[in-house]
C-alpha cells in the first residue's frame, strides 16, 4: 500500500475518473446478462420465441434462429441499461466534480493515485436526515485485490463520523458481488431493492441499497 496515495480530486483527473467510471460500469454487462438470463421471466420469452418460430415454420433451424435473435435482444437491452447507467452519471454529477463533491465541507470526492495515475476513487455527499451517501467507488481491474476499495470504504466512514453523521447509505447493483461483501464487511446492512428503470423491470435487474450505522461500523 505505501506506494499508493489517497487524496482528493484535482480538474487535471478530470478525464481519468470519467474513464474509470466508465469502464468500471460496462465491465459488468457480461455478469448482468448472465444474471438476467436466470430469471424465469426471460427463460419463458426465450423458450417462447423458440416454440413461435418453431410452430410457424415448421423449422428446427428458424426456430433456433429465433431462440439466437431473442439472445442477441437481450444483451442488446442489457448493455442498454449499462449505458445509460453510465450517460446519466457522466451528464450529472461526474460532468462536474467540484461542483458537486468540492461545494460545501460536508461533500468530498476522494482519488487513490499510484505513479502518476488514478487507480481508484470514491465520493462522499450528504443525502438528508443526518445521511451521508458513499458514491461512484470503482477501482481499476488492474488494481483490484490490494485492499483499495477497503480503505477507501473507511475513509468515507471516517469523513462521515468527523462531520457528524450518524449513518452513510449507499447503492450497488445487484450482480456486484464482490462489492457487497465489502460492504456489509465494513458493518452496511442491506436495507432495500428496488429497479432503477422500466427496463430493469423487464430484465429483472435490482439496485441494492445499504446502510452503515457508525457505532456500528468497523474502526
Amino acid at each position: 500500500m505505501a506506494s499508493f496515495r489517497i487524496r482528493q480530486y484535482q480538474d487535471q483527473d478530470f478525464e481519468a475518473v470519467r474513464a474509470l467510471f466508465t469502464r468500471g460500469v460496462l465491465e459488468y454487462a457480461p455478469a448482468c446478462f448472465w444474471y438476467v438470463l436466470r430469471a424465469g421471466r426471460v427463460r419463458l420469452a426465450l423458450l417462447a420465441a423458440f416454440v413461435v418460430a418453431r410452430a410457424a415454420t415448421g423449422s428446427w433451424m428458424l426456430g433456433l434462429g429465433a431462440f439466437a435473435l431473442a439472445l442477441v435482444l437481450v444483451w442488446v437491452l442489457v448493455r442498454l441499461l449499462c449505458n445509460s447507467y453510465v450517460r446519466d452519471a457522466l451528464g450529472t454529477d461526474l460532468c462536474d466534480v467540484p461542483g458537486t463533491y468540492q461545494r460545501s465541507p460536508d461533500c468530498r470526492f476522494w482519488v487513490v493515485e499510484e505513479a502518476g495515475t488514478v487507480a481508484a476513487m470514491v465520493a462522499a455527499v450528504p443525502a438528508g436526515r443526518g445521511e451521508m451517501e458513499l458514491k461512484r467507488m470503482s477501482v481499476s481491474r488492474e488494481h483490484r485485490g490490494r485492499g483499495l476499495a477497503r480503505m477507501l470504504c473507511r475513509e468515507v466512514l471516517a469523513f462521515a463520523r468527523a462531520r457528524g453523521y450518524g449513518t452513510v447509505v449507499l447503492s450497488t447493483s445487484v450482480v456486484q458481488v464482490v462489492a457487497q461483501r465489502l460492504y456489509e464487511g465494513q458493518g452496511f446492512r442491506k436495507v432495500g431493492a428496488l429497479y432503477p428503470s422500466l427496463l430493469g423491470i423487464l430484465l429483472n435487474f435490482q439496485m441494492l441499497y445499504y446502510r452503515c450505522d457508525l457505532g456500528d461500523a468497523n474502526k
